[in-house]
């Protein structure tokens, strides 16, 4: 397989984003194409509870919209493999973040980085609002953006210095699945094989993102000093 895989990628014919496009094409009016990077492989059936309680939104299933957005964050591994689900929304809540304070504070909270506000009743707020829902849809957070949120959470940054910096290193969004009736929903369609030359394509992508994204970083916190409000006047 690694040759026909190899091969084919060598010759700029990516497979695996091929079956990408022709899955779009079946969908119907409720379902949505979803992808997982997996390290390896999934073993046994999928389950909200086997996930890190420390991940962005606590215990669940985690997904991506995009092959490439899936691919990018286990390139680096040589057993990698992507997953493509169906996902039928229908009859399902669902709550959705964009790049703003409850967003960072509710990843920073999940992260363990919250624990001396833990009991604060804005914090507490946040958490249930996880919790009242199916599924999640909100921005993705790599340990690089993380390091950002921390900041703020240090008191070194300002919610707006954090936000714009979060939203320079876009990364894409992400599907949570939070209860088993949401997980239902999701309909197995293909693991991936990946190629060695593929996994170092977007290996390389990556690094290039990363550094332009470090670049904007610096520009946003420049350019958003002193507006906002810190994390202690926030949290009074």
């Amino acid at each position: 397989m690694e040759g026909v895989y190899a091969f084919a990628f060598a010759q700029n014919i990516k497979m695996n984003r091929l079956k990408e496009m022709l899955y779009r094409d079946d969908l119907t009016q409720n379902e949505k194409l979803l992808f997982h990077g997996a390290k390896s492989e999934i073993v046994g059936d999928i389950d909200i509870h086997k996930g890190r309680y420390n991940n962005d939104f606590g215990q669940g299933f985690y997904t991506g919209e995009s092959y490439e957005q899936a691919i990018s964050f286990v390139s680096g591994f040589e057993h990698s493999s992507v997953y493509y689900f169906c996902f039928d929304d229908s009859n399902l809540k669902c709550k959705r973040y964009k790049v703003d304070q409850e967003w960072i504070m509710t990843i920073a909270y999940y992260r363990g980085a919250l624990d001396e506000y833990k009991n604060h009743p804005k914090i507490k707020k946040l958490i249930e609002n996880t919790k009242d829902c199916d599924y999640i849809i909100a921005p993705i957070v790599d340990n690089r953006m993380f390091q950002i949120i921390n900041s703020f959470i240090n008191g070194e940054i300002t919610d707006e210095q954090c936000k714009h910096c979060l939203a320079a290193t876009n990364l894409g969004m992400q599907y949570i699945f939070k209860t088993q009736r949401a997980l239902s929903q999701i309909k197995p369609l293909e693991r991936c094989y990946i190629s060695v030359n593929e996994k170092e394509y977007y290996k390389n992508i990556r690094l290039e993102e990363s550094r332009l994204g470090d670049n904007k970083v610096k520009l946003a916190r420049k350019q958003y000093r002193g507006k906002g409000k810190y994390i202690d006047e926030i949290l009074v």
